[in-house]
């Protein structure tokens, strides 16, 4: 890995620059919704009101970005604006959100943090990943390699983000602002491209036309891959929006439950952690087709459970899978589009497909699961999420067409010779 670093441009640079984009999203995402119930004093209904909100919000930015990522390709200006709205998180909840719900309207502030977060996170994910994405293939380095670095900032995020709640909530928000700021120089100094080999990235996606855009929509996978994402991935997402809450009912002090489940969270993004450095190689090996269905079953099977765990041992347990279902998801799911699509329209069919499609999802899901919660209990929504989430999954098992071989045999090739 070193020699490699040297010859093909910088390597390390872009793991950090991972952790601190995704240190934004672990931690924000982990403890809004805690932060929503015992500051902002919202209901069930009116958080999964914000998330839905953000989930809709995305989809406005999706197809946009994903086509500006593909005409700028190592460009980085849509990139620095996305990290430099990250720097304002700590400002917004700290002088706006509180302010704006105390002088007009949940449905107001929902409004304005789904515009917001969506831009940052669920619209901006999609942006970051692809630009390191193209970067792996630019600098000869897996993709996985470096997304270790989010999996360090979700742990990281997971250990001190319960302890800096309990300390003070807003602290949360301003930690994610100088995690944004260590991105922004990250991206603006350290973040090196081998302009020699950017052939592989699809650099000529400067003068894509729409006409070559529009192809995408008339590939049966394209959808399916889609329908995939909307069902497996976005459920994933929902179950873990006021999963803290659901954990806090077996605990009989909010201090502790908060403790164990940072403590859950820390070692669940451990495992991912190490299986980040192998998965790779299993994906290179198994197929990135069969790493998405492995990873849709997973997800079937820890939501089922959870909902039929008799005490909180059992839902720990459970939620330590996370830890291996992300490192598949997230290198299939890249690999898989590179070996089944043009690699100059990766960045609009990975918005696309497993952003716009999936946040589709996200927006419906999550105000209809608000709703249960407040209705029929968590329990009964899980058994009924993780249902749907295994329908999806076997539909995916025999329409979710199987990569090129022979692209995958080149593609393992190249990376044995590293």
């Amino acid at each position: 890995m070193e020699s490699m670093t040297k010859k093909h441009g910088q390597f390390w640079s872009f793991p950090v620059s991972h952790f601190s984009y995704f240190f934004i999203w672990a931690i924000v995402n982990g403890y809004l919704t805690l932060w929503l119930e015992q500051v902002a004093h919202l209901t069930g209904s009116e958080s999964g009101m914000i998330f839905s909100l953000m989930a809709g919000m995305s989809l406005l930015y999706q197809p946009i970005f994903g086509i500006l990522s593909d005409r700028l390709v190592f460009k980085k200006t849509l990139v620095l604006i996305i990290l430099f709205a990250g720097a304002l998180v700590g400002p917004y909840f700290q002088w706006v959100f509180l302010p704006v719900l105390h002088s007009m309207n949940p449905f107001t502030v929902a409004i304005l943090t789904g515009i917001y977060l969506a831009f940052v996170l669920n619209g901006g994910v999609s942006v970051i990943e692809q630009y390191v994405q193209r970067a792996s293939l630019a600098n000869r380095f897996e993709f996985g390699h470096s997304r270790i670095g989010g999996s360090v900032a979700g742990m990281v995020a997971s250990f001190i983000g319960g302890r800096l709640f309990l300390w003070t909530p807003n602290a949360i928000f301003w930690a994610a602002t100088v995690s944004a700021i260590i991105a922004i120089v990250m991206f603006l100094f350290f973040n090196k491209i081998d302009y020699n080999n950017t052939v592989s990235t699809g650099e000529m996606s400067e003068k894509l036309k729409m006409s070559d855009i529009s192809k995408i929509f008339k590939l049966k996978n394209f959808w399916f891959l889609g329908i995939f994402y909307m069902g497996a991935s976005a459920l994933y997402d929902v179950f873990d929006q006021q999963f803290i809450i659901f954990f806090h009912q077996f605990f009989t002090s909010t201090a502790l439950s908060t403790t164990v489940y940072a403590n859950t969270v820390t070692a669940q993004m451990v495992i991912e952690l190490i299986l980040m450095v192998p998965m790779p190689w299993i994906i290179n090996k198994i197929g990135p087709r069969n790493g998405l269905l492995i990873y849709g079953f997973i997800t079937a099977f820890r939501i089922i459970g959870t909902a039929l765990a008799p005490n909180w041992i059992f839902i720990v347990a459970l939620r330590l899978l996370a830890g291996f279902e992300m490192p598949l998801v997230l290198v299939s799911i890249m690999k898989y589009i590179s070996d089944s699509f043009d690699l100059r329209l990766y960045a609009t069919v990975y918005a696309l497909s497993a952003n716009f499609m999936k946040q589709i999802s996200v927006f419906i899901f999550s105000a209809v699961a608000g709703q249960m919660y407040d209705g029929i209990g968590f329990q009964k929504t899980y058994l009924l999420m993780g249902g749907f989430v295994l329908l999806i999954s076997i539909f995916a098992f025999f329409t979710l067409s199987k990569t090129d071989k022979n692209n995958m045999s080149l593609k393992n090739a190249e990376i044995e010779k590293m």
